[in-house]
């Protein structure tokens, strides 16, 4: 089943008569928008495989020319195939740009070695917090594995006493071009070595710790402070404690992603605490003072005579300390509802069946002075329709 391919001029959303600036300028703008990083789109990765290509080809001038002659079609008759795939996995951000620009097709230009020093990768672990420890903040011994640099070899892979050779594949360069002949012309690819991996060098004896890596995996432990009023999915970084960074290059960081267990009373909302708190009826009704439980132990709250069921007392600042100004905090929202017993002793029964009592004949006069006012005032009624 055939698929219409896009017009590259749409895709990148520019005109045919764009220039080269023009066209770098849209591919850096809508590169940020959807990269699979930052744009969640189910469909993003599709979307930024299709930019990179429309990019890839707009950029170059004999792609270009190719492209507005005979479209889709000219490329792919003369062997073109995209530069750069990233079906496994996607670049940084800060790295888009640096493959992209760096890159060549037909005369000038190369594509970029990656025989430097580079950074080493970022590292996330999940951490569980118990419900105050998120409040008030703690101290954690975290364990984690990350790649350090190997010390025998000093981070190069080669064997000490040794060093790389020169890649005789691309000369050192990185690079090697290749060269198809179509029938509208000669096409000049440049793409990294692929017998160096475009490093420019080859380790001919790989030292026997790290195997020629340069780095290997390191069990580490680290003690790290989580702040008070962090929250689920929090995330804090740890600088330097990613992986290592490739040939003298800097260290990733680590992140620490944040997981808060649920407390047996308490419900957090922000920095908000919820709770529920039972009250007997007779203080309901006559008014009292009950204790309650708090994030900072128990406080007194005073029952005014006549609470409702369900009614919600605010206790100020009681809540959790906001992130990064602990001076600060939230509130505490305590419902109160009626404790119903469940075992009477025999007095409480007579007690609760003479006030039910009372209330049945407080219920019934108030009917019987209902309805007598209910027929005085039909009365008066009648007696003025009457009259009138």
């Amino acid at each position: 089943m055939s698929t219409t391919r896009r017009d590259y001029y749409d895709v990148l959303g520019v005109a045919r008569t764009a220039s080269a600036e023009e066209v770098k300028r849209a591919f850096r703008k809508k590169a940020k928008e959807c990269h699979p990083d930052t744009n969640s789109s189910p469909d993003a990765e599709s979307q930024f495989k299709e930019l990179g290509e429309a990019y890839d080809v707009l950029s170059d001038a004999n792609k270009r020319q190719v492209y507005d002659n005979y479209g889709h079609e000219g490329l792919k008759s003369g062997g073109y195939q995209p530069q750069y795939d990233f079906s496994d996995s996607f670049p940084d951000l800060g790295d888009i740009f640096a493959s992209f620009f760096g890159g060549g097709f037909g005369g000038g230009g190369g594509g970029r070695r990656r025989g430097g020093p580079q950074q080493g990768n970022d590292l996330r672990m999940d951490l569980a917090l118990d419900f105050t420890e998120a409040v008030f903040g703690t101290k954690q011994e975290i364990t984690f594995n990350h790649l350090e640099q190997c010390d025998p070899c000093e981070g190069s892979g080669s064997s000490p006493g040794s060093g790389p050779s020169t890649c005789t594949t691309c000369g050192g360069q990185g690079q090697v071009r290749q060269t198809t002949q179509t029938i509208i012309g000669h096409f000049t690819q440049i793409t990294g070595c692929p017998n160096c991996q475009g490093t420019g060098n080859i380790i001919v004896n790989p030292c026997k710790e790290c195997h020629g890596q340069g780095r290997k995996a390191v069990e580490t432990k680290r003690s790290i402070v989580i702040p008070p009023g962090v929250d689920q999915g929090t995330r804090l970084r740890v600088a330097n404690e990613g992986d290592a960074g490739i040939k003298g290059g800097p260290p990733g960081d680590l992140y620490v992603v944040l997981k808060i267990k649920p407390h047996s009373e308490f419900k957090r909302d922000g920095y908000h605490i919820y709770s529920l708190h039972e009250v007997s009826y007779p203080i309901m009704a006559l008014g009292g003072e009950v204790e309650v439980n708090t994030l900072d132990g128990t406080e007194k709250i005073k029952i005014p005579a006549g609470t409702k069921n369900g009614h919600v007392f605010t206790l100020k600042g009681a809540g959790v300390p906001h992130l990064n100004n602990n001076n600060k905090r939230g509130e505490h929202y305590v419902e109160v509802q009626v404790n119903i017993p469940t075992h009477l002793s025999g007095e409480e029964k007579k007690l609760l069946q003479k006030l039910n009592e009372l209330q049945q004949d407080k219920n019934s006069k108030d009917a019987r002075d209902k309805s007598k006012h209910s027929a005085s005032f039909m009365g008066k009624v009648k007696e003025v329709l009457a009259g009138g």
